[in-house]
């Protein structure tokens, strides 16, 4: 996760050899020559893709909140706009967009740099935005005890737009609310008008 560590999936590079066999098989599958020279390194290179894309698998998402600092801070906090890139587990086909978190303190926060490693943390696997958006929120809930939690995403799904119905520009937005936020319809709306401007 950027800023701190790069991690990478070890089980990609201690399989690097096989990844890149299968990947020379598929192309071939598919009706490509391996041979030419644009796709002589291509099974390399998606080996090494998978490292950095799939790092997720390396970390837990509940560490890389580290550590939290006391404050008597109990207004909305928000993060917004958090580019996140994700994996389609049904087409392994990229899905991305924007993650944008709210909560209300409850005597804790966080350094607010670890809430764009959570949304690393979590998306760099085989994912669907739905569950992006529920740990995110799960994960808050459970670390920082906060009076409430509100995670909105959005995202753009290759699978929908590139394929299928083939609907290019359409997004797809998920919403998690925890805590206060659930019987509280004027702090959903603060939210939701302060992730707009």
């Amino acid at each position: 996760m950027a800023g701190k560590k790069d991690y990478v999936n070890s089980m990609v590079t201690s399989n690097r050899d096989q990844i890149e066999y299968h990947v020379r098989e598929i192309l071939k599958l598919i009706g490509e020559d391996v041979e030419r020279e644009g796709l002589l390194e291509t099974p390399a290179r998606v080996a090494r893709m998978y490292e950095e894309i799939f790092a997720g698998y390396e970390v837990d998402p509940r560490e890389v909140l580290g550590v939290t600092f006391d404050e008597q801070h109990e207004e909305l906090v928000i993060v917004k706009d958090i580019v996140y890139y994700s994996q389609c587990e049904h087409h392994m086909a990229p899905f991305f967009g924007k993650v944008h978190i709210g909560y209300i303190p409850s005597g804790k926060i966080v350094g607010l740099s670890k809430l764009a490693r959570l949304v690393e943390a979590v998306s760099r696997k085989l994912q669907v935005q739905e569950r992006i958006t529920s740990q995110i929120a799960d994960i808050l809930m459970e670390e920082l005890k906060p009076h409430g939690v509100m995670v909105v995403v959005d995202g753009e799904h290759l699978c929908m737009c590139a394929r299928g119905v083939k609907k290019t520009g359409s997004k797809t937005v998920t919403s998690a609310v925890r805590g206060q936020f659930h019987g509280n319809a004027a702090a959903r709306a603060e939210f939701m008008a302060l992730i707009k401007d």
